[in-house]
C-alpha cells in the first residue's frame, strides 16, 4: 500500500531512483530545504511499503488579492511507478491544499512545451494553458514553457485561467 506523507529532510538521501530522470527537473538541496521550511504543507511524498520513495509535489503559495495562488514546482514520480495514477494524487492533494490552507484562486505550474506527454496529463486534471513564456528553460537549447493554470472554487469567475492573447518573457512573470 502507498503512503504519502510529509517530506522529511532525510529524504533527500533518498530521492535519487525519481530525480535521476531526464523528465524530472532537478534542484540543489539548498532548494529543498527551503521549501521545507517555508511550506512543510505543500512538501508530499508518495512512499511503498518497502520505504522506497515512489514521487513527490513540491509546492508553494505566492502572489498578491486575485493572483494569490499555489505553484506547483514539481511533481515527479520514479519511472517504475509511473503510470498508477501518483501524479493525479500528488496534484490533488497540493489543489487541496492550496483551497483549505492558502484560500488560492488557482494552481499553476511551468511545462515545457516540448513535453506532450505532461501537458496531455495536466490537460485531464483539468489544467489549461494561461501563456506561453518564451526561452523560459535555459541550457544549450533554450526552451519555451507553458504556463497551465487551474482554477479553483475561490475564482468564481474562473477569471484567472483566460488565457493571454500573446507569449511573455521570463522578466515579465509576476513572481
Amino acid at each position: 500500500m502507498t503512503t504519502l506523507r510529509q517530506f522529511k529532510m532525510d529524504d533527500l538521501l533518498k530521492f535519487n531512483n525519481i530525480n535521476l530522470d531526464v523528465l524530472t527537473e532537478t534542484y540543489n538541496g539548498s532548494f529543498y530545504m527551503a521549501y521545507l521550511c517555508r511550506w512543510p504543507e505543500s512538501f508530499l511524498v508518495a512512499e511503498s511499503p518497502n520505504q522506497e520513495l515512489m514521487g513527490y509535489v513540491l509546492g508553494k503559495a505566492e502572489g498578491d488579492d486575485k493572483l494569490w495562488h499555489g505553484h506547483v514546482s514539481a511533481v515527479t514520480v520514479a519511472p517504475k511507478y509511473r503510470r498508477l495514477g501518483l501524479a493525479k494524487t500528488l496534484m490533488q492533494y497540493f489543489e487541496d491544499v492550496s483551497i483549505h490552507t492558502y484560500n488560492a484562486y488557482f494552481v499553476d505550474l511551468f511545462v515545457r512545451a516540448s513535453n506532450h506527454l505532461a501537458i496531455n496529463m495536466y490537460n485531464k486534471f483539468g489544467y489549461v494553458t494561461y501563456r506561453r513564456v518564451l526561452g523560459y528553460y535555459s541550457g544549450e537549447l533554450p526552451e519555451d514553457a507553458l504556463d497551465m493554470r487551474k482554477a479553483l472554487p475561490r475564482d468564481k469567475n474562473k477569471e484567472s485561467i483566460v488565457p493571454l492573447d500573446r507569449p511573455v518573457r521570463p522578466e515579465e512573470l509576476e513572481w
